[in-house]
């Protein structure tokens, strides 16, 4: 073997080993929680905060000025201030590229975005070369809040988006996530609207102690791949007082969440609350601990759903309790779909759920099966409990489907449960 071809081997040989290592996927360390049993409700400006407010540096709010370098310097001179310091972006309209705000800050205290108005984001996909918009990544304490708007002007990227979550190869590039939390511990978004992203409304992924509250995320209803709030490989996650209204899940949760607490959300349009899809690549984390209660769905595709892809990865769900949730003309209201994307001939799913409860929920539904729940073959779900199911179509009966289970049943079943 000549002197290349053992460079050429030697090269691949490391491609491979550090590509096997990256494969490798674990939960971040959640470490003290600073927002707990706190008024996160009140923005109280601290002695001696510092305010950079973007016209200062350069940006003009005339909804047609590149605001992206200015938004940068402004950043930097917040994240890296010694003093407590905020970045307010004031009314007006920024139009902003995609960009990174990269910690870690100096400052004492969680850094704080306040946008009061409105940052627009340019429509050139060419230009978001890291395939998000808002890029958030290595900080540990950050606040977004201001009652301002965030607007991903996605109407002409949804003609040629790709459905990622149908497409059962792991290579799929999706449109940009409009804010996306990467690495972040402590981290705050509050009283903020987010309209018309080219992608996802909010991605948290790799996280720990996060708080997204008083939002309103709206997109049309035919908006493809427009999920509310996105979720992975986080943990202590809390969501509450919500208004999503949009083209997909009003939120998803993936593989690796962990202690996730859903309450008080109002979701439609949209396909309702999923856990998954589960089991479609390598390495998934386990989804365990989640509570989803005090939910109002109005029209939604799905209701609560736990979906996982049939014959590809191993991965545990359990934990997960659905409960107090109302339905208003809801296609599918309780699924636990182990078939997922698969129509007929479907191999047992590997992915093992256990441990779940769908309690008080109560409404109407526009389809004869309102609970439908198939497991896998391989894999049959193990107690799954049903407490207090009331779904009727239009004053008309509804049923039930049950493969590889056996419910639980506890308190009123309508539909009746499966023998």
């Amino acid at each position: 073997m000549g002197m290349t071809e053992r460079v050429g081997v030697l090269i691949l040989y490391v491609a491979l080993v550090y590509h096997v290592g990256a494969a490798k996927k674990v939960m971040p360390v959640a470490g003290p929680d600073i927002y707990k049993n706190k008024n996160l409700d009140q923005d109280i400006l601290l002695p001696g905060e510092k305010i950079n407010n973007v016209i200062s540096f350069g940006a003009k709010a005339n909804g047609k000025f590149d605001c992206t370098q200015a938004f940068m310097d402004a950043w930097r001179a917040t994240c890296h201030s010694k003093v407590q310091a905020r970045l307010l972006v004031p009314e007006g309209t920024f139009v902003l590229s995609s960009m990174f705000f990269a910690g870690p800050c100096s400052t004492p205290e969680p850094v704080t975005i306040q946008v009061v108005g409105t940052i627009a984001a340019t429509t050139d996909l060419s230009e978001y070369e890291n395939n998000e918009w808002l890029f958030f990544e290595d900080m540990d304490g950050i606040k977004i809040i201001g009652g301002g708007t965030f607007d991903g002007v996605g109407k002409e990227s949804w003609k040629t988006a790709t459905d990622c979550k149908a497409d059962p190869s792991a290579t799929c590039i999706r449109n940009p996530s409009s804010i996306y939390f990467h690495r972040i511990k402590n981290g705050i978004i509050q009283n903020v609207t987010s309209t018309n992203p080219k992608g996802f409304h909010i991605f948290v992924t790799n996280c720990a102690n996060i708080r997204l509250r008083r939002l309103n995320l709206t997109a049309p209803d035919d908006s493809p791949n427009t999920d509310g709030i996105h979720i992975s490989q986080s943990i202590d996650v809390e969501v509450a007082r919500n208004t999503i209204e949009t083209g997909d899940d009003c939120i998803a949760m993936l593989h690796g969440c962990h202690q996730v607490s859903i309450n008080n959300v109002s979701c439609g349009p949209g396909h309702g609350i999923s856990i998954g899809s589960l089991g479609k690549v390598e390495e998934e984390l386990e989804v365990k601990d989640i509570q989803v209660k005090n939910v109002s769905m109005v029209g939604t595709e799905n209701g609560v759903r736990i979906k996982t892809w049939p014959d590809r990865y191993a991965v545990n769900a359990s934990n997960i309790t659905f409960s107090d949730i109302t339905m208003q003309n809801v296609k599918n209201p309780i699924v636990i779909d182990q078939e997922y994307q698969c129509s007929s001939k479907c191999k047992a799913s590997l992915v093992k759920i256990k441990d779940v409860v769908f309690s008080n929920i109560k409404g109407t539904t526009t389809s004869p099966i309102a609970v439908d729940l198939r497991c896998s073959s391989k894999f049959p779900c193990e107690s799954i409990n049903l407490e207090n199911i009331g779904l009727s179509l239009n004053s008309k009966p509804t049923g039930s489907r049950c493969v590889n289970i056996k419910p639980i049943y506890k308190g009123l079943q309508n539909p009746p449960g499966c023998l």
